[in-house]
């Protein structure tokens, strides 16, 4: 039986904050920990195209390390340099 290692799921909404720990086999995937963590049925219009692991973007297939937590990240709505001009504009 392959050894089991502990890793964290996250995803945020401007509501709400989540995070999932769960124990998944050695060379999971980060597709397989974002499936178990059932944040696909609680959310269900989120999509997959941007995650990463501690910050860092990577791919659907990249492989877990005991302890990564996985990031599942919204697309931005507005240009940060946009933004950034727009704050700059209100003070």
């Amino acid at each position: 039986m392959p050894e089991l290692i502990n890793v964290e799921v996250a995803y945020a909404t401007p509501e709400q904050q989540v995070l999932i720990v769960l124990s998944l086999p050695e060379n999971s995937t980060v597709e397989k920990a974002i499936n178990h963590s059932g944040l696909l049925m609680r959310f269900p219009a989120l999509g997959l195209t941007a995650v990463g692991i501690f910050g860092k973007l990577c791919e659907l297939n990249q492989l877990l390390k005991a302890g990564d937590r996985v990031e599942i990240y919204r697309p931005l709505h507005n240009d940060p340099k946009e933004a950034r001009r727009q704050r700059a504009a209100k003070n």
